[in-house]
């Protein structure tokens, strides 16, 4: 099982090798050069790198298959397996997101702010690319094309580093999107690909080469990164989501519902964890859920209440703040409303959380309440997602407060800057009272 990356002395990160700060250098060179690629472009550039990837489809793979072979003979654990394989739909829908970022709008050169300071005096704030973004995550080798994908149309060269269960796959992926940005005019340096663990660690050193670092993986991983580097750092150490049934509701919709939030892909950060039910409708519900989520193959761990109402096996208070990333749901009954928020605020990690209900004042309220980066109303949690919100991937999904927050597309990988032009002003003129500011506003 892959886990933080770890040396001698955990507290110590080694320095980068000359070798690395030479790589490193020369993707921070063609990303300087990426961004000033028109819209055109970069659009084709992610074209090329589809057609790529749809050209060495069978060797990445026969990559993967491989991979999944030595994680089998490794005993690597069944939410990284499932994360790590790479069939062929899932590599054709990874295409797909490809081309989807490719057709989005261009995020560079977006005029947020155009105001007039003073006759001849003009402010604009305009969207730029944030430079390199370092990525470090666990198995998943489709992160690979996402990650690529919206680098390279946002502008941004990329240092990858996937994990060591994923190698052959994420060497065979680089290998097809390279060829694909060399069919193009944009620089292949722009995309590196780490492969050693000391690299991983030495990337956490790289300010100044690198201005963001994106952790995908667990919670240990994310953790690591964010005590071991002063480059900022975008992610999510939990995914802990919950949901909640209220007393209002359609009891097949919400078992519908819970279904999906934890069985349709039980490895994804935005599976539901726990789920909390409104005493009066507990009974209703677990006598239909029980043998639904047993039908699915889920365990069901509850509170006394939960267990009193048919749930076989007791949760501990461990369980409550468990990020299972299995099988493995845990049940607890609650008085009200108010009861499932406070749950929610001691136990939850700010991801994703839902509510199913039919009284729109506990929806609003619900709403309103959960302080988290998705809150749902009567659907899974599962749609937290960038290529289900349309954005064509992900670079990952932070659960800060500060933005981006939720799946972090195109957004989250540009930066602003002020451009001010004047005619030879000077701002004694306007301490000494001689000029006055107009702040008059322009059109974007």
């Amino acid at each position: 099982m892959t886990t933080a990356p770890q040396t001698s002395d955990p507290a110590v990160v080694p320095d980068p090798t000359p070798e690395l700060l030479q790589r490193a250098a020369a993707v921070r060179q063609a990303a300087m050069a990426l961004a000033q690629c028109s819209d055109g472009q970069r659009q084709a550039a992610l074209q090329a790198m589809a057609a790529a990837l749809e050209a060495d489809g069978e060797a990445i793979l026969a990559a993967n298959r491989a991979d999944l072979e030595a994680a089998s003979a490794e005993g690597l654990a069944a939410a990284l397996v499932a994360r790590l394989k790479l069939d062929r739909p899932k590599l054709e829908a990874a295409i797909a997101g490809v081309r989807q970022v490719a057709a989005l709008p261009d995020p560079i050169g977006r005029r947020q702010l155009h105001t007039e300071l003073d006759q001849g005096l003009v402010l604009e704030r305009l969207t730029v690319p944030l430079g390199v973004v370092g990525v470090i995550f666990e198995a998943r080798p489709d992160a690979v094309m996402q990650i690529a994908a919206l680098a390279i149309r946002s502008g941004n060269g990329a240092l990858l580093k996937g994990g060591r269960e994923a190698s052959r796959s994420c060497a065979a992926i680089h290998r097809a999107l390279q060829a694909g940005l060399a069919a193009s005019e944009v620089d292949p340096a722009a995309l590196e690909l780490l492969t050693s663990r000391g690299e991983s660690l030495a990337l956490l050193k790289l300010d100044g080469l690198v201005d963001l670092i994106i952790p995908r993986g667990s919670n240990a991983l994310v953790r690591f990164i964010q005590d071991h580097t002063r480059i900022p750092v975008l992610g999510h150490a939990d995914g802990v989501c919950h949901l909640y049934v209220d007393a209002a509701v359609d009891l097949e919709q919400a078992l519908r519902v819970a279904i999906d939030s934890k069985t349709q892909y039980p490895a994804a950060c935005n599976a539901i964890e726990t789920l909390l039910l409104h005493q009066s409708v507990a009974p209703a519900f677990l006598a239909l859920a029980i043998p639904a989520f047993a039908a699915a193959g889920v365990e069901l761990r509850g509170d006394a209440a939960a267990c009193a109402l048919g749930v076989s096996q007791p949760a501990s208070e461990a369980d409550w703040g468990t990020e299972y990333s299995d099988l493995i749901l845990s049940v607890r009954v609650v008085d009200d409303l108010e009861q499932a928020l406070e749950h929610i605020r001691r136990h939850g990690s700010r991801h994703t959380d839902a509510i199913c209900t039919s009284d729109p004042l506990a929806a609003d309220r619900f709403l309103a309440a959960v302080d988290s980066a998705g809150v749902y109303l009567n659907c899974s949690t599962r749609f937290a997602d960038g290529f289900r919100y349309g954005f064509g991937a992900e670079v990952g999904i932070s659960t800060q407060t500060l933005p981006p927050r939720g799946p972090v597309g195109l957004e989250g990988l540009v930066t602003y800057r002020y451009r001010l032009r004047g005619e030879g002003h000077i701002a004694a003129d306007y301490a000494s009272g001689a000029r006055t500011f107009r702040h008059h506003p322009l059109p974007l």
